[in-house]
């Protein structure tokens, strides 16, 4: 309805004339493309074998575009050696099987990346008055992500806007994703029984921090971090020649942000063995720091389990994080083993505290002006990871996470645009 009680509905009128205008354009791009098809048709060649293909005709498909749907007529082949027909025009034109146009899948990306699979199919159609069932939406976004899987391992170029301009922070973290139970038979875990009913996700995030706020804490650079994430290993024999899965990972985003370039590489962690040994591996020189705030969680879960809900736990946790402050780490160590002898969990932080200690020198760290925690990673973790896999009722894939990973990595470590050049170009070679 264009008026409503006999008053203008400017929003109505709005959305009515604007899908005429799509209906209309998407005619004129319809007609755009059949004919460029005819004038400028690509090389009528296999796209596995590079034989020419035995002519059988024209054949019309409907395809989904940001417009709305178009009919085009596009040359099939047959080959002969492959036993298999094509669609070179297709190729081209950056048509798949899945039937819809490059930009479509673009939004599909960024949509499907974002939110749940039906919420971005709604989006879809509130935005660009698209109608994409939830599924294919769910199709695209993990084909992308596939993809960008691919496109990750295959591009390691430095970027040139990047390049570090004081000290280069790498922090490593992990986080549980909710998989599939056909995906977790078997596995070790935190369930009551020792199951699991997740895989681990490790990230990478990269940042600079090159300004202080006014209490000369290290502000971390606008723009500055890029993420890389995936449920892999990071475990590697002790013999092995060939890094872990998550090194190779680690590896090409540093490559990527400059590693080789910095002055100095900082590594931030929450103690875990795997980082450490990952950093040793490939950054024999680089500074490690224990996550400060991780650090005391340690302490406050101990006080907890020592004294319970009470005013003494809180005195003792304040005592505590005083001597780890000032780097008083023998004083802390002894506090702590007074009762390691009778409680597992003061024995067991204590030996935390012990394998840290030269990764927890905050005061030196704090003189130099570098960061002494990882919020950039557990913020990461939170974002990128629970985000989207780690809402109510989901349960992935490894594969299907992995891929939502991959392409939420891209989007918010802006180089989305930079992997759809790289697809464009391939269509026009």
């Amino acid at each position: 309805m264009i008026r409503s009680s006999r008053r203008l509905d400017f929003g109505a009128m709005e959305r009515a004339m604007k899908d005429r205008m799509l209906e209309e354009t998407a005619r004129t791009l319809e007609s755009r493309l059949n004919e460029e098809i005819i004038r400028h048709p690509a090389p009528f060649r296999c796209p596995a074998c590079g034989r020419l293909l035995q002519s059988k005709g024209m054949k019309s498909k409907t395809f989904m575009t940001s417009l709305g749907e178009i009919t085009l007529r596009r040359r099939y082949g047959f080959c002969r050696s492959c036993r298999k027909g094509s669609f070179p025009d297709d190729a081209r034109l950056g048509l798949d099987e899945t039937g819809v146009s490059p930009e479509v899948q673009y939004l599909a990306g960024l949509f499907g990346a974002e939110t749940d699979f039906l919420r971005a199919s709604d989006l879809f159609f509130c935005a660009a008055r698209i109608r994409l069932p939830e599924k294919q939406v769910e199709r695209i976004a993990k084909s992308l992500g596939e993809q960008i899987a691919q496109d990750e391992r295959e591009h390691v170029e430095l970027e040139p806007h990047r390049l570090p301009q004081g000290p280069l922070y790498i922090g490593m973290d992990g986080t549980g994703v909710p998989i599939q139970s056909r995906e977790t038979a078997g596995r070790r875990g935190k369930q009551k029984d020792g199951s699991s009913k997740t895989r681990e996700a490790k990230m990478i995030d990269i940042w600079e921090a090159n300004t202080q706020n006014e209490l000369g804490i290290p502000i971390r650079d606008p723009g500055s971090v890029s993420y890389s994430a995936a449920i892999e290993s990071a475990s590697c024999p002790d013999f092995a020649q060939m890094p872990s899965d998550f090194a190779r990972r680690v590896e090409r985003e540093a490559s990527r942000r400059g590693a080789a370039q910095a002055r100095q590489i900082v590594v931030i962690g929450d103690g875990a063995a795997w980082i450490w040994k990952t950093a040793e591996s490939l950054f024999p020189g680089a500074l490690c720091i224990v996550d400060r705030f991780h650090a005391k969680q340690h302490l406050s879960e101990l006080s907890k389990a020592l004294f319970g809900d009470t005013p003494k736990a809180k005195e003792w946790t304040h005592c505590r994080y005083e001597e780890l402050d000032e780097g008083r780490m023998d004083d802390l160590l002894k506090e702590i083993g007074i009762y390691a002898s009778r409680f597992p969990e003061a024995a067991q932080c204590r030996t935390y505290f012990q394998n840290n200690r030269e990764r927890m020198r905050y005061p030196e760290f704090r003189a130099l002006g570098l960061c002494t925690s990882s919020g950039v990673v557990e913020a990461g973790c939170k974002s990128i990871v629970g985000g989207r896999l780690k809402k109510s009722g989901m349960h992935w894939s490894v594969a299907g996470a992995n891929a939502i990973l991959a392409l939420r990595c891209t989007i918010k470590s802006g180089r989305y645009e930079s992997f759809w050049e790289r697809k464009a170009s391939q269509w026009a070679a």
